[in-house]
């Protein structure tokens, strides 16, 4: 099997996607797999809609992208606020160059997918876009919520939408990222992996996060970008909080 990438919660970041882009490029990655939420928070949805439709083999929906097509039910303001101007731009008019067919291909997007033997979701098989599967669920979780997680897949579980990297085991436990060193293997055991996020990273690393597997073992990938230019084009969009800039220093 060639190496393949996993990457997932974009959001509108073209430098981070970018250099997640070229450190995969550098590593002789051959396909490329997104978990969704391509838009949404960041300035430049356009172009990273553009880069994933031509660069990846497979797509997700994301509950960012769903809710560009359809509306940001449950989101904070700012997230709201956020994919109201993303819509804005976005919104297929007949002076836009190529924006049905971005507009397409985000409505078209399947809420779950296969590769192989692997099952990939935004958030959780449960539910697809929205679950939220997070390092506490371990210690107190919700009536049956791994049980029925881990049931609905066979091997491993790739999702994003937490931006939080890690390894949640059947047990339940979970191994964030940080502590987790080089290429680890596939073994028997059951994984919901979440590969992080290259645009928006929650786990207090500013890098751009994403995965490359091939058939024996995985690895997470740090990736360290230039986030004080997409910083500099958060605060100069009106409709984008300042917010959504500091946070990308802070990794949270």
């Amino acid at each position: 099997m060639p190496k393949v990438a996993v990457i997932s919660d974009i959001h509108a970041n073209l430098e981070a996607l970018s250099a997640v882009m070229d450190d995969a490029r550098a590593l002789g990655v051959e396909d490329i797999l997104c978990l969704g939420d391509v838009v949404g928070y960041g300035p430049d949805p356009i172009a990273c809609v553009d880069i994933i439709r031509e660069s990846c083999r497979l797509v997700i929906c994301g509950n960012h992208d769903e809710a560009l097509i359809s509306a940001p039910w449950g989101f904070n303001q700012m997230a709201r606020d956020a994919i109201e101007w993303t819509r804005r731009v976005m919104r297929p008019r007949f002076y836009r160059w190529g924006a049905r067919r971005r507009w397409s291909f985000l409505s078209e997007l399947p809420l779950t997918s296969r590769w192989g033997d692997f099952l990939l979701v935004h958030g959780s098989p449960r539910n697809p876009t929205s679950e939220y599967v997070l390092p506490y669920h371990v210690a107190w979780p919700p009536p049956g919520m791994f049980e029925e997680i881990f049931a609905a897949f066979t091997s491993v579980c790739f999702v994003g939408h937490t931006h939080v990297a890690g390894v949640f085991y059947e047990t339940p436990r979970f191994i964030p990222q940080r502590e987790i060193e080089g290429p680890v293997s596939f073994g028997q055991e059951k994984l919901l992996i979440n590969v992080g996020s290259v645009g928006q990273p929650r786990d207090h690393d500013c890098r751009a996060c994403y995965l490359v597997f091939d058939e024996r073992e995985f690895e997470f990938r740090r990736v360290a970008y230039p986030l004080e230019r997409t910083q500099e084009k958060i605060r100069s969009i009106p409709y984008l909080d300042d917010r959504l800039a500091e946070r990308l220093a802070e990794g949270e």
